[in-house]
């Protein structure tokens, strides 16, 4: 996701804590005892790196210069899928990645992308913060990876339309709309009656603004960014996925680290994921005040009649099926009777 620098910016605390930020990030090291890469794919302004940095400094100082954390933002070490190999390799000691595509290797992990699962962030934070994500955390440690505790925010998907606001299932029906390449959001989209096309997003734009599709859905940071609201004109908070960014580790390079280092760097990690979390909260209410001054109509549909419409079709009970009983068992317990 590549968003303005503008924009991450105006994080609300997270600014006013940090100022500018300019090159990327590397922490220099002085004599470190270990010196550990970590990769990410958002720019140096986001939340997350901003937040990752003040973590990176912390933990020099509390562990007096034994370890040293270099930041890599913005892909600089290869994409998603490439860092995810050099990270099961060793070649890279820390990654932050999307449960959506860490799935390819741990298929457990976008169980929090299930449609409609989570009404809100309080919900999402009960569950990444409680048995659901512990059990994923087990799951990808079988993969001889290692999970923080925290998980970090990306945020809720949204729907924006050249043609109406989605004010209900109904209004999914028949509808031409892009999704990225995600077996679970094709398959949501098939079971409320749209009809999904993956497309490449540097294409999205032209898609959109050409008519091959009416509308899109993505984190409304996103919508602002790609300038989307130039070529549609609703902005429907349809909350229908959330998805966040889990902080990995190489199995083998976390447990070279003594203990007392892995217990400040897993402080100090978590701690910046919190706060990550609340800034990113921040910056979607910034950037939803600015879209609508740009002229992009808002409304905030009622998520219930979408879960019904699920129900009625077997988009949860496929799921179910594929995640297995217990994964289903933890997901439920927040988010309610879904299959």
């Amino acid at each position: 996701m590549l968003v303005s620098r503008r924009h991450f910016l105006q994080a609300g605390s997270t600014a006013a804590a940090v100022g500018l930020v300019g090159a990327p990030y590397v922490a220099r090291a002085q004599q470190a005892q270990f010196t550990y890469k970590y990769a990410n794919n958002l720019p140096e302004t986001h939340p997350m790196n901003i937040r990752a940095k003040e973590a990176a400094a912390a933990i020099k100082t509390e562990t007096g210069g034994r370890f040293d954390l270099q930041i890599f933002p913005s892909s600089q070490l290869g994409s998603d899928t490439d860092t995810l190999s050099q990270l099961r390799s060793g070649g890279v000691e820390f990654f932050t990645l999307s449960g959506l595509i860490l799935a390819t290797l741990v298929p457990a992990a976008s169980i929090n992308g299930i449609g409609f699962a989570f009404p809100d962030y309080a919900t999402v934070w009960k569950a990444m913060d409680g048995d659901l994500g512990a059990y994923v955390r087990k799951q990808i440690a079988k993969a001889n990876l290692y999970a923080m505790d925290a998980i970090w925010d990306n945020g809720f998907r949204q729907t924006t339309t050249s043609t109406k606001p989605i004010n209900g299932p109904d209004d999914f029906r028949g509808f031409k709309i892009r999704v990225p390449p995600s077996p679970l959001l094709t398959s949501m989209f098939k079971a409320l009656g749209a009809g999904p096309t993956s497309i490449n997003f540097n294409e999205v734009y032209s898609s959109l603004q050409t008519k091959v599709v009416e509308g899109q859905e993505n984190p409304i940071a996103l919508v602002e960014v790609a300038k989307l609201y130039e070529v549609q004109k609703y902005c429907s908070l349809t909350n229908h996925m959330w998805d966040g960014f889990w902080f990995l580790a190489n199995r083998r390079a976390w447990e070279r680290l003594p203990e007392d280092v892995r217990t400040i760097v897993a402080k100090n990690i978590n701690a910046a994921g919190l706060k990550e979390r609340e800034d990113t909260e921040k910056l979607n209410a910034t950037v939803q005040k600015e879209l609508t001054a740009k002229g992009l109509v808002f409304n905030t549909p009622d998520p219930a009649p979408f879960r019904d419409k699920l129900r009625q079709t077997d988009f949860y009970t496929q799921w179910k099926g594929k995640y297995g009983d217990e994964a289903w068992s933890h997901l439920e317990k927040y988010a309610g009777k879904l299959a």
